[in-house]
């Protein structure tokens, strides 16, 4: 599942995290916990934000000037913290580069699908929801788990504005809720990164144990692959933000999931 050429003397390498926005923090605030001493790289899309409506083709297309950037950055290792991009532009990308790729949907799949749980729902993006990445993946490893995927169009938005108590806002997630319900699932995986945050209107409508957020088994997975292969740095602990556009509305956002000390940098990626 994880594609991967190097070796231990990349264990100094930075990890680059991405996502299209703010949401891909809230991965990699458990990343930092569990592995402290790594070098990281985070890029926010905030230019092409929200991806969660856009084609395939266009995904693609927006993620090679990403990863193709993180080739110049010399990263060991690229985390996809965004279900989007992990559902829909993984498999085209797998093997293209030195570099381990993370997708968080294949990656915490595994993990997921051995929870005692008969029906899960899942909260995702509409072209998450469109690949039916999470429904075939966790299939893959336990094919007695029913599956209810639904898309939340909106909700990367509520959060990017930090709208989730305004009253429209509520409204849309209660219908969303409420549909949901309907299939009674045991669990609902909040499967894009920015919806962990909505867990307090959330769990206004259902129980908060109810709720899965993978960012916590994404990281300690990654953890575990990058002992296994001796790749752990135990010297680094610095830290570097990009964004494609508004860096001042990125820092203000990104205190919603982590404590951002300084805006970060702009980046703009040429294109032919």
């Amino acid at each position: 599942m994880v594609s991967s050429t190097t070796t231990s003397n990349n264990k100094n390498k930075p990890i680059a995290v991405f996502d299209s926005g703010v949401g891909g923090l809230t991965v990699y605030k458990k990343l930092k916990e569990v592995l402290p001493n790594e070098d990281y790289i985070y890029f926010g899309d905030l230019k092409n934000c929200p991806y969660g409506q856009k084609t395939k083709q266009q995904l693609i297309d927006l993620t090679a000037d990403i990863f193709n950037y993180f080739k110049c950055e010399d990263v060991k290792a690229v985390v996809m913290a965004c279900n989007t991009t992990s559902a829909n532009v993984y498999e085209e990308y797998n093997n293209k580069f030195d570099y381990t790729l993370y997708p968080i949907i294949q990656s915490c799949a595994k993990i997921i699908s051995q929870l005692p749980i008969e029906r899960l729902g899942v909260f995702a993006t509409s072209a998450t929801i469109s690949s039916g990445a999470y429904k075939r993946e966790i299939n893959k490893y336990n094919s007695n788990i029913e599956v209810f995927e639904m898309a939340c169009p909106g909700w990367v938005q509520i959060v990017e504005g930090n709208k989730q108590n305004d009253e429209l806002s509520v409204q849309l997630i209660k219908e969303n809720m409420d549909k949901m319900l309907e299939n009674n699932p045991d669990k609902i995986l909040l499967g894009c990164t920015h919806y962990p945050f909505l867990l307090d209107v959330l769990s206004t409508f259902a129980s908060r144990d109810m709720f899965i957020d993978p960012a916590e088994y994404f990281a300690n997975y990654i953890k575990e692959d990058l002992q296994s292969r001796d790749l752990l740095n135990e010297n680094g602990g610095h830290e570097r933000f990009y964004v494609s556009a508004k860096p001042k509305k990125f820092k203000i956002g990104g205190k919603m999931f982590y404590d951002l000390h300084e805006e970060p940098q702009l980046i703009e990626f040429a294109r032919a």
